[in-house]
């Protein structure tokens, strides 16, 4: 499949634009590159990519605040990109909205890998999907979007098809494991504990009281459930 993305490769040292930047054109996305966070939040107005790979570290603005920011406005696919190895980073990087994360040194094809994970869940808009409804929320799988009593609610990719995968069965209990297949496809590469943090994040959007949620139930031991009496 012949590949049009913009990608926004977000990191302040040289070399690394250098290591990523050849091979991603040849892979035959479109690349452009910001050295600082404010760079980077201009450049993602400019050129609108479908996704940034965005570096953590950065001088000004750290790239938590521009995650942060862009997720604000945008459904733009975010990859963090860090040398932290430490388990709560990860899901810090997760909370504020990157729907995945590389630790530094990584390889190109995983970086690729990642890259085209992504992209797939940004461009899945489905089918010709009725709107789904559930207890006050609509879901559409055809555009990707959801409402909570009619105010539009803004998901990542990622959390989207969790989100659908479990309002689809109500009541079916699904492990955190079969939830990273039905949101990540083949990317093996993934955690399951970041299920998770993705779904707090759900849940802080969507629950009225996210400390006792009656959307997204936890089931111990097993997974997560749609509530099934909404």
């Amino acid at each position: 499949m012949l590949l049009s993305h913009t990608l926004l490769i977000v990191d302040d040292e040289e070399k690394v634009i250098e290591f990523m930047v050849p091979f991603l054109r040849q892979e035959g996305y479109t690349i452009v590159t910001a050295r600082s966070g404010t760079e980077a939040l201009e450049k993602a107005r400019e050129f609108r990519p479908s996704l940034a790979v965005l570096d953590w570290m950065l001088p000004g603005m750290s790239g938590i605040e521009v995650c942060r920011q862009l997720r604000q406005s945008s459904r733009i696919g975010i990859i963090m990109v860090t040398a932290r190895t430490e388990e709560t980073d990860k899901i810090v990087g997760l909370e504020v909205g990157a729907d995945d994360y590389l630790t530094k040194p990584f390889s190109l094809r995983e970086l690729v890998a990642r890259i085209r994970s992504v992209l797939r869940r940004v461009d899945d808009s489905g089918s010709d999907q009725q709107t789904l409804s559930r207890g006050g929320l609509s879901l559409s799988e055809s555009q990707c979007r959801i409402w909570k009593r009619d105010e539009e609610v803004q998901l990542t990719p990622t959390e989207f098809k969790m989100l659908l995968t479990l309002a689809t069965k109500p009541g079916i209990v699904y492990s955190r494991l079969q939830l990273l297949n039905a949101a990540l496809e083949d990317d093996i590469l993934n955690d399951e504990r970041t299920v998770d943090a993705h779904i707090s994040r759900i849940r802080k959007k969507i629950e009225d009281d996210p400390s006792n949620p009656a959307y997204i139930q936890t089931v111990y031991g097993f997974g997560y459930r749609f509530g099934d009496r909404l």
